[in-house]
């Protein structure tokens, strides 16, 4: 998509411009391919000028720089083109953290929250528990629960190293020494460790779902979305060895599609797991399911 023109790039003045000008041209750029374009353009030109949103409404009247100008318009181009915020500005809030992310991890959406919500719900605050979160990405579920758990252990896997740079990364810059990162696909680096939680968030969309068409998807890694035919090969795998991985009344934690509830319950009843709960996401769709198992 072509960004449309407008009198900021073609200002002979550019010096001229205040904050309250840009912010105008880029809303109008940005309005016929994003639903939040107000506040794309200002989380963008706080990228810019390296200022907080209250400053910018404080400082409306204010000029903008020729050079704060043209990395703004830039940025509002990539932004115009499909291209999502988090990995024009390389951050993404999740939870109580700021996250670094880029082309090789999946964005963390809120949706995710809940995944964290609920299970912290069923892990005590002095629990000093084993805990795995496998495809963990930039590592957002992990170091959530690290940080709201800091005396239980948190192993996270991933079979994409570059990832799991930006997921070291992530828990250098926020100093939570209880992760451990390993590479290999769901299962395979955590070996016979037993753990009394685990949480996923897998791949679990369709290969030929129309959701794949969204701009923004295409800028996201396709292994960390695709999962088979029907969007639930990540997800039999996950359930069907997760008995063998779980301390006896240990809980599995998986976040899947709105349309997929049945399919998961079938599966973890299949392998022997009981209470089983779903949980909806803020849309009021089924987002993650859990259950127990107490032998494996």
């Amino acid at each position: 998509m072509r960004a449309p023109s407008c009198s900021v790039t073609e200002a002979n003045d550019v010096a001229a411009q205040t904050i309250q000008m840009v912010l105008m041209w880029a809303r109008k750029t940005l309005a016929p391919m994003s639903a939040t374009a107000g506040v794309d353009a200002e989380i963008l030109l706080q990228c810019c000028i390296d200022r907080d949103r209250a400053w910018l409404i404080a400082h409306s009247d204010d000029p903008v720089t020729t050079d704060e100008v043209v990395r703004f318009r830039n940025l509002v181009q990539r932004r115009a083109s499909g291209e999502p915020i988090a990995h024009i500005t390389a951050k993404c809030g999740f939870w109580s953290l700021d996250l670094h992310v880029t082309r090789d991890t999946l964005i963390p959406r809120p949706e995710t929250e809940l995944l964290v919500e609920h299970a912290l719900a069923r892990i005590p605050r002095t629990a000093t528990w084993h805990i795995a979160d496998l495809g963990t990405g930039c590592g957002a579920i992990a170091l959530a629960i690290a940080s709201e758990r800091p005396k239980c252990r948190i192993t996270a896997t991933d079979i994409s190293n570059d990832a799991l740079v930006v997921a070291r990364n992530n828990r250098e810059r926020l100093a939570l020494p209880n992760i451990e990162f390993r590479c290999g696909d769901w299962f395979a680096p955590v070996a016979s460790t037993r753990f009394e939680v685990i949480v996923a968030n897998p791949p679990y969309v369709a290969q030929d779902s129309p959701y794949l068409d969204q701009a923004g998807l295409r800028c996201e890694p396709q292994e960390a979305l695709i999962s088979g035919a029907r969007g639930l090969d990540a997800l039999e795998i996950i359930v069907a060895h997760a008995p063998h991985h779980l301390a006896p009344g240990g809980w599995l934690f998986v976040e899947h599609g709105f349309d997929q509830a049945r399919a998961v319950r079938h599966l973890m009843l299949s392998n022997g797991g009981e209470r089983i709960a779903l949980f909806r996401d803020y849309a009021g769709l089924d987002r993650i399911s859990a259950c127990q198992f107490h032998r494996s």
